[in-house]
């Protein structure tokens, strides 16, 4: 059983949520007030970043996979061979 003093506290915690819940709510939307849409010219610019970025990154990996999957290669004929 609780004590009475932890009984207080959880009444007063769970008397509290109806305020926190209305201060939680003020404060969500006093910052989407703060919140723009991108304009197309920002989408297009991002976009674009994106693409070129993948585009990029695309290109490392094949190349590193291509030197990787060489020396996988290289090894694998190596052991055979001495095998």
């Amino acid at each position: 059983m609780a004590s009475v003093a932890e009984q207080n506290a959880i009444v007063t915690t769970v008397k509290a949520w109806p305020e926190r819940i209305k201060s939680f709510y003020n404060d969500v939307r006093t910052e989407m007030r703060k919140v723009t849409a991108p304009t197309w010219k920002e989408v297009q610019a991002t976009t674009t970043v994106v693409i070129i970025t993948v585009f990029i990154f695309a290109v490392y990996f094949a190349i590193i996979d291509y030197f990787i999957q060489q020396g996988v290669s290289w090894l694998f004929h190596y052991f055979k061979v001495q095998g």
